[in-house]
């Protein structure tokens, strides 16, 4: 048995332990009463999981220690003005009208069970923690580890008590470090936050867990967030689905109109056999911008950790291939650059 083969009985051995505690509430066309599911989407098996895992073909990963770390952001960005930076993975500062908002926080060098057991960052944060403005709101999309990072929650909460959001079943872990939160918020719920922000759960095509034990027993979701600056949308993790199109309908409908922006995964998408019903593509991606009828959109979950066996340059490559092949200007969809802060009016 190879020393990569060890590593990953080691991971199974430890996640089995560690899982989240499930969700109980009533039957709905998504969840069982047990568990969560993605409407007409074919569950995956475990032996697709482990075809993949002795089977990879990984693109390269150079280390990059020595990438670009911003400055400290503005204190606040007041207005209707949106201040967008891309620290790492999902994790995005946004700041419009006096209000600091963070996405799936992430700033340990690894992601998982333990400090010392899962995913090492390939490339460091694009702000300091020590560096970030006070944080208000804290919306995470689900309760995978490189989305939910219990380290990073902790240091989030004894800095700034922000209010966490979460979908159904997530709030424990929040509140396990002391965190406050919302209630929890299931598919196509709104929820007003505060007089500055409305926002709404919208649903996304993925799956759960914290361990081997606790698979698809807590929601996962994206949001539209109501503000001043107009709708944005924090896809979460999804695959391609027709979901995108619902959305694009829930903002039209919503008091702040169609989508202004909109923030999409583009990475972790290969191998397409077995990512593509959790993980857009970015051609999947390019496709969910027009489906969502966005003005603009901006890559995540790419660049920092290698999950999947795209590259550390293949989303973004890839991305810019397929806005060619539908002839539209890369200027709509941006790829970000970590701690460079993009304004939108």
């Amino acid at each position: 048995m190879t020393r990569s083969h060890l590593m990953l009985a080691g991971w199974l051995t430890l996640t089995i332990t560690a899982c989240a505690p499930r969700y109980k509430g009533p039957v709905t066309d998504h969840f069982t009463g047990k568990k969560f599911f993605n409407p007409a989407m074919p569950e995956r098996t475990s032996g697709g999981l482990l075809k993949w895992l002795f089977n990879r073909d990984k693109g390269p990963w150079p280390d990059q220690p020595d990438a670009f770390v911003g400055p400290r952001p503005a204190t606040r960005v007041e207005g209707d003005s949106l201040v967008v930076t891309f620290v790492n993975h999902s994790t995005f500062l946004l700041q419009t009208n006096g209000l600091n908002i963070l996405t799936d926080p992430v700033w340990s060098k690894r992601v998982g069970p333990t400090s010392w057991l899962g995913v090492k960052r390939k490339r460091p944060p694009g702000l300091r923690f020590e560096d970030l403005p006070p944080i208000d709101v804290v919306l995470l999309s689900h309760n995978h580890y490189d989305h939910l990072d219990l380290p990073t929650l902790k240091k989030l909460v004894k800095a700034y008590n922000p209010l966490f959001i979460t979908p159904l079943g997530v709030s424990h872990l929040p509140k396990s470090v002391g965190g406050r939160t919302s209630r929890e918020v299931d598919w196509n719920d709104t929820l007003r936050v505060n007089d500055k922000l409305l926002m709404t759960c919208t649903q996304a095509q993925h799956f759960s867990n914290r361990g081997m034990g606790d698979r698809d027993e807590t929601l996962w979701c994206g949001y539209l967030l109501h503000t001043r600056f107009g709708t944005i949308y924090f896809c979460g993790d999804s695959g391609y689905g027709p979901h995108f199109k619902r959305i694009a309908e829930q903002a039209a409908r919503s008091p702040t109109g169609p989508i202004k922006l909109a923030l999409l995964p583009i990475g972790s998408y290969r191998p397409e056999w077995f990512m593509a019903p959790v993980h857009v593509s970015p051609a999947g991606a390019v496709q969910a911008f027009l489906d969502t009828k966005a003005e603009r959109a901006v890559g995540i979950h790419f660049g920092t950790f290698q999950q999947g066996d795209d590259g550390l340059f293949e989303p973004a490559d890839d991305l810019r291939k397929s806005l060619r092949e539908k002839t539209i200007p890369e200027s709509r969809f941006l790829v970000p650059q970590e701690g460079r802060a993009i304004t939108f009016k």
